[in-house]
């Protein structure tokens, strides 16, 4: 199964605030490599650069028409991860994350079962060109994963519900 063909359930990254930054940083980083060419001054190369790596790394941003987390009657499928048995989880918990001036939200996914044996299928073996850009989830040695939601196009909550709804009607 490919991450094209998960179906189902799915929630994507939204557009609206996220893309901004990524494209004033992208036009940034072409001007400094422009000044660079023109000028031959290493200084410009080295800010171009940062700014097309960092404009590079936050480039899954942009593909809002990808499903980036979801869920279908196999598991949860999380893009560049995997699919997550229903049975290998343990608890789907939403919890909120006060920085500074904002709350965070993140979805973690407890495992009951090592994670070779709670994936259907593997995704974490990306093409090299990928292997550099932003992964939507963590893991941790708690055998827990980890989603931050602030930036899909659905409410957190939703998710949380949604997901939560679908492993009770799946696991079963």
């Amino acid at each position: 199964m490919d991450e094209k063909d998960a179906g189902g359930y799915s929630v994507s990254y939204e557009r609206e605030d996220i893309a901004f930054p990524v494209y004033v940083i992208s036009a940034l980083a072409a001007a400094f490599l422009a000044a660079a060419w023109f000028t031959g001054l290493t200084i410009w190369l080295a800010l171009g650069a940062a700014a097309a790596g960092f404009a590079y790394y936050n480039f899954p941003l942009l593909e809002t028409g990808r499903a980036t987390m979801g869920a279908n009657q196999y598991g949860v499928f999380i893009q560049a991860f995997g699919l997550i048995r229903w049975r290998a989880i343990d608890k789907i918990d939403l919890i909120s994350i006060a920085e500074r001036d904002t709350t965070i939200h993140e979805l973690q996914i407890g495992l009951k079962v090592p994670l070779s044996s709670a994936l259907v299928t593997d995704w974490r073996k990306q093409p090299f060109y990928r292997s550099l850009m932003r992964l939507p989830w963590s893991m941790t040695p708690a055998n827990v994963v980890r989603v931050r939601l602030g930036t899909f196009n659905q409410p957190a909550d939703e998710i949380h519900r949604t997901l939560l709804r679908m492993w009770r009607y799946f696991r079963s």
